[in-house]
């Protein structure tokens, strides 16, 4: 991944970048900085005039991808804010265990039926406005919650919560998009990796932040007052970035990145080739490989799901009274998940196998999984820590896999429609995983519960070797660079067994 040209100029409109040639490799072409105003409008006009064949990505991009990735973070880390710190909530409030794990479920739920109308809307409003949609939901989700810090309010902290969950409507599907839209083939999977990566950074936020800041107590005063200085801190945060993402989040570059955006953006402007939203739907849902990843991508994502929902008290039963171990063992699980996020990426941006790189990382997360059910019992916490991580590197490291790999089946379908049925098909999995793993966990114990989501992952890693490789996404990069002009795609039935396994 080039990052050569990302430190200087990023508020330029045209900034230091590169032309991606026949094979999209990097030539950085500094710019004079023009003293005269009006050489500098015509040597901005004369820079988006590039010769057919050739792209240009701008180093406004990173500006807009680490915005993207502070955004999602202050959404994610309120996803497990009261989960982690179950016990402490349940005392406080006086409520059941299920009316807190019903705090984390509701961010799955919410997904659901909102799922459709987002991606209808990322399709129509475009990346910037989405974006301010949903971190204006975000901040006021963490602002109500501030007025939420009394025994008797769980009701006002569960309303903040629901907002804050219909906010991430607005985030889950964007990664992809982003990517897609701003950074050019050979940095397209890395950027949709670090775009997971703000979500991972969230949940990692969540698992650590609140066992630290309202620490187990027997005083309602007191964890009263660590909650709401908790509310306090993640209102400010989102405040901040909603002010920034105002400032600073645009829409997309004043030149396509890649043929395959191009191609894109000529589909979507002719209305002969130009499909409505329902029938994107119809052609991703008709579209065999696809369905087959949903089911993979739903089963791997609702078993971490599942697992980080109930973290607390599946690690409590071995180690009581180590509340802050079972929010830094989540730590350890998404930020080994962020390595792995990073490094699949890479590997897809180098390789560009799709398929192997999806069926490897979806093995070693079942692999992991065994690894952890049966080590729970160690004696040593050290030993959880550690299978954890394995678990997370390769489990949350899947994520951007299954969203390139999605990108790639269902081109040139908006990335943000096939994000979001991934999404969708995740939370479904998580509601129903968690609610089972949950009835297992408090009737039979963590182990037969943990076999049942290991046994999930092996029906997962089935589907996934069934998936064929048909990488449409590379068959436009293939023909388009170099030709001077963007080719159509042929059929489907045309393009199957491109790339096949």
């Amino acid at each position: 991944m080039d990052m050569k040209h990302s430190a200087s100029g990023m508020a330029e409109s045209t900034a230091d970048s590169y032309i991606a040639t026949s094979k999209s490799t990097d030539m950085i072409t500094p710019k004079e900085k023009d003293k005269d105003k009006k050489k500098e409008n015509k040597a901005n006009k004369a820079d988006n005039a590039l010769p057919q064949g050739s792209y240009k990505v701008y180093a406004r991009r990173w500006v807009v991808l680490i915005l993207f990735v502070l955004y999602s973070a202050s959404n994610a880390m309120q996803w497990i804010q009261y989960t982690i710190i179950n016990n402490v909530i349940t005392r406080y409030y006086g409520i059941s265990e299920e009316w807190v794990n019903w705090t984390s479920m509701i961010y799955m739920i919410i997904y659901i039926p909102f799922i459709f109308p987002g991606s209808w809307f990322l399709d129509k409003a475009g990346l910037r406005i989405t974006a301010l949609v949903g971190i204006v939901g975000t901040c006021i989700g963490a602002w109500i919650k501030v007025f939420s810090v009394e025994p008797s309010l769980f009701y006002v902290s569960f309303i903040g919560q629901s907002i804050v969950a219909m906010a991430q409507v607005c985030i889950l599907s964007l990664p992809a998009r982003l990517a897609a839209v701003w950074f050019g083939p050979d940095q397209c999977s890395s950027a949709t990796s670090v775009g997971v990566f703000g979500n991972q950074l969230g949940v990692a936020i969540g698992f650590v932040l609140p066992p630290m800041l309202v620490p187990n107590s027997e005083d309602p005063e007191t964890v009263g007052k660590d909650l709401k200085m908790m509310f306090y801190m993640v209102a400010g945060l989102t405040s901040v970035l909603l002010v920034l993402m105002v400032l600073f989040f645009q829409d997309k570059p004043p030149t396509p990145p890649s043929a395959a955006q191009e191609t894109a953006l000529q589909l979507g402007s002719d209305p002969v080739e130009q499909t409505n939203f329902i029938q994107s739907l119809k052609n991703l849902m008709t579209n065999r490989n696809f369905v087959f990843l949903l089911i993979s991508y739903g089963i791997n994502v609702g078993v971490f799901y599942a697992i980080s929902t109930l973290l607390n008290p599946v690690v409590l039963r071995y180690y009581p009274n180590h509340e802050v171990d079972a929010g830094r063992i989540g730590l350890s699980i998404v930020l080994a998940g962020m390595l792995g996020s990073v490094a699949s990426g890479i590997v897809l941006d180098k390789t560009h196998k799709f398929k192997e790189t999806t069926l490897a990382v979806y093995a070693l997360s079942m692999v992991g999984m065994w690894i952890f059910t049966f080590t729970l019992d160690a004696g040593h916490i050290a030993v959880v820590y550690l299978t954890a991580s394995l678990l997370g590197f390769f489990m949350t490291g899947y994520l951007p896999v299954g969203f390139e790999f999605g990108a790639e089946l269902t081109f040139p379908e908006p990335e943000g429609t096939s994000s979001g049925l991934l999404n969708a098909s995740a939370q479904t999995f998580g509601i129903c995983f968690t609610l089972f793993y949950s009835e297992l966990f408090y009737t039979y114990g963590d182990i037969p519960a943990n076999i049942a989501m290991s046994i999930m992952l092996i029906l997962g890693t089935i589907i996934t070797a069934i998936t064929k490789s048909d990488l449409r996404r590379q068959m436009v990069q293939a023909q388009g660079q170099g030709q001077g002009q963007v080719s159509h795609l042929p059929p489907e039935s045309s393009l199957n067994g491109l790339s096949e396994i």
